[in-house]
């Protein structure tokens, strides 16, 4: 799985640029500001029809302009290459189409370009609440289980249901038909978490001993309520306080990843440098799970990276990414800083200066 070209159009500062990308590490590189993170933030807007910097989306859309335009192709192992084309106005619509037919999902694309991005403010993951630690679970469950969309997409819809009859002060018999179908799509959503998880963290040992040697980390799922309670009762037991707050306290939607050195939680365990590091072995355990439970390769986007990790680290991890087999985006200020980490060869090099992409041979 791979981007064999890209054409983007007044995208940020990028006014235009037709890249043809390799399939190993694309090395982006140039000063603050001139657009290289720009570019990666196109690729993850092609695969998520949004963007990972800004929630405002019509700010990605170069000013003055009424839209932007994004295409690529993709290698996806067969001998045909799917084309996939993005086009976003200002007004919010979006248009998306996957060799000449439309899409009506973003959540096709998102299937079609597994992305993982690394930037410094990937770090949040650990840092903030639990909301980004489910979405980093729900990456791997999406798109490892095809019943996983479906069945959250259902525990979401129920939730706003239940959520609407309680601000109404509906009683229990009123709510509990809406029980019924939430803890069935709840339990099959929690098992697909705990299986994506258990998998995970076979991959995570090796690669954890390699960026933080003789350090004991325990990544463990919590299902979002009481792991001794079947969820039934505990929406009948908790109906009174969920009534009195106006919403449902308990359920998938308040699942969490815990990270434990010890009895510790890793935030307090670990300096910032290793928090880092942990943080980079997730992504890649994510992407070499991926490969090996249904043989797809994921698409790496990986920001100013030797701003965030010393030499040695910085190599460690490019070799960890190299042997994911996946495609690899990273930038940096100086090309040096990646040339000299890379036991290999960069399969391409472009340079960015204000918005305007140029490949080095």
């Amino acid at each position: 799985m791979s981007l064999t070209r890209l054409h983007i159009d007044t995208f940020r500062n990028i006014v235009s640029a037709q890249l043809v990308l390799g399939e190993g590490v694309n090395l982006i590189y140039g000063q603050n500001g001139s657009g290289k993170t720009s570019l990666l933030e196109a690729i993850y807007f092609l695969g998520m029809g949004r963007s990972f910097r800004s929630h405002l989306s019509q700010r990605v859309i170069q000013y003055n302009e009424e839209q932007l335009t994004l295409f690529a192709e993709l290698n996806n192992g067969h001998q045909q290459k799917d084309k996939i084309g993005l086009r976003r106005l200002r007004n919010g619509d979006i248009q998306v189409k996957m060799n000449g037919e439309k899409v009506k999902r973003l959540s096709t694309l998102a299937d079609s370009l597994p992305i993982q991005v690394i930037t410094p403010e990937s770090f949040s993951l650990l840092f903030e609440g639990p909301k980004s630690r489910r979405q980093f679970i729900d990456w791997g469950a999406f798109h490892t289980d095809p019943h996983f969309y479906q069945a959250w997409v259902n525990v979401r819809r129920i939730l706003k249901q239940r959520n609407q009859l309680l601000k109404s002060e509906a009683s229990y018999s009123g709510i509990q038909v809406w029980d019924k179908e939430l803890v069935k799509y709840a339990q099959l959503v929690t098992q697909i978490r705990t299986q994506y998880i258990d998998s995970l963290n076979e991959q995570l040992k090796g690669i954890i001993e390699e960026f933080l040697p003789r350090i004991d980390v325990k990544v463990s799922f919590t299902r979002g309520w009481d792991s001794k309670t079947e969820y039934a009762q505990l929406l009948e037991s908790q109906y009174q306080r969920d009534l009195s707050i106006g919403y449902t306290i308990s359920g998938p939607h308040k699942a969490d990843l815990r990270l434990r050195v010890g009895t510790m939680p890793v935030q307090d365990a670990l300096s910032r440098g290793q928090l880092k590091l942990l943080v980079c072995a997730l992504r890649i355990a994510q992407g070499k799970l991926l490969k090996q439970q249904i043989n797809k390769s994921s698409i790496y986007l990986v920001d100013d990276l030797p701003s965030e990790l010393d030499a040695q680290h910085r190599k460690l991890l490019l070799q960890q990414l190299h042997d994911t087999g996946a495609q690899v985006f990273v930038t940096a200020i100086e090309p040096a800083a990646i040339v000299d980490s890379l036991g290999t060869p960069v399969s391409k090099m472009f340079q960015v200066e204000h918005g305007c992409v140029t490949q080095i041979e």
